[in-house]
């Protein structure tokens, strides 16, 4: 059968993926060439947001590096459900490493494509928050202090959501996880702990750090394509709302991603060699029991008593963010 283009006839909207703006304008995911690189088949929940970031992101890192490119995945929810052994979606060169070393696994296979010659093949590692703020963060601190020339993503959804949903350094205080449970006076993960790894990244002064969210695809394509046009040690962070481990209905994964941008609870920012460089503007806050609601995990703080000492506390973190950032836009 010979190819036979599809036509649209609205105009000046962005209908079907882009493909009504100009080819320079449309995003890598509109692109009927797009690589594909996280294939369909994988075993990813429904309304997985990890599976979203991982096809978004890898996609943007293969056109910038015109298909030359080499992967090494952290033990995870990613991992297991893209390489169902003997079977895996994935349609480039990919390397599983052990949970806490992705970053090292993926810092030996830029030295050895520099030993053989190929400046042309890129690497990148990816984990989430588990393996990249907890169990690897050694391994990452070494490859930002030698600035090798990885660009390392972690797709955040800020809790241990492959091994059963237990609190990691990422989990948001209050939240209810197996390893903090909503009981006592003081229910669900402790205020004052946790990392904040993208600032971390930042005081390790490395050429390229930014947050992104699955909410905002040209943004995130963006992010990683001026992440691949640079060398060194990069670092790109992005939240990804897990249905399950949130307790939040799988339609709702992009809208918990945008709420969690909107009301300044996660900031989205780039920033070279330590300095924020730019933000992505809030038109209009929103109250964080917008985002707090939709998910069971903050269920406890919405019962027959609701906890508004503790909502207030989580709403003093999200203002303290958009005065830090400057996140709202001014007239």
């Amino acid at each position: 059968m010979s190819f036979q283009p599809v036509k649209f006839y609205q105009t000046g909207t962005f209908t079907v993926g882009n493909r009504l703006l100009e080819p320079e304008q449309r995003s890598v995911q509109a692109d009927a060439a797009r690589a594909n690189a996280l294939n369909s088949g994988h075993r990813a929940c429904q309304g997985c947001g990890e599976a979203l970031g991982a096809r978004y992101a890898i996609d943007a890192a293969m056109a910038a590096a015109d298909g030359q490119l080499v992967a090494a995945n952290a033990t995870g929810c990613l991992e297991v459900f893209s390489t169902p052994y003997p079977e895996t979606s994935w349609q480039i060169p990919w390397i599983h490493s052990l949970f806490g070393n992705a970053a090292a696994v993926a810092t030996g296979i830029a030295a050895a494509m520099k030993v053989k010659g190929r400046s042309d093949v890129r690497v990148i590692a990816q984990g989430g928050d588990g393996g990249t703020t907890d169990i690897g963060f050694g391994c990452l601190s070494g490859m930002f202090e030698r600035n090798d020339d990885v660009l390392y993503i972690c797709y955040d959804n800020e809790a241990y959501m492959n091994t059963g949903v237990q609190r990691s350094s990422a989990t948001p205080p209050t939240a209810r996880t197996a390893t903090t449970m909503a009981v006592g006076s003081a229910p669900g993960n402790a205020f004052g702990q946790g990392k904040n790894v993208p600032a971390i990244a930042m005081a390790h002064n490395i050429p390229y750090v930014a947050t992104a969210t699955v909410a905002e695809l040209r943004d995130l394509e963006d992010k990683v394509t001026r992440a691949m046009a640079m060398h060194g040690a990069r670092y790109i962070h992005i939240l990804v709302p897990c249905p399950l481990g949130w307790g939040a209905a799988s339609h709702d994964t992009i809208r918990l991603a945008r709420l969690a941008k909107e009301t300044g609870l996660f900031p989205v920012f780039e920033a070279k060699h330590g300095e924020v460089t730019a933000v992505s503007k809030i038109r209009k806050q929103v109250p964080v029991e917008d985002y707090l609601k939709l998910q069971k995990r903050f269920a406890h703080l919405f019962g027959k008593e609701p906890r508004l000492d503790v909502i207030a506390h989580l709403q003093s973190n999200a203002d303290r963010n958009i005065r830090k950032f400057g996140l709202l836009e001014t007239a």
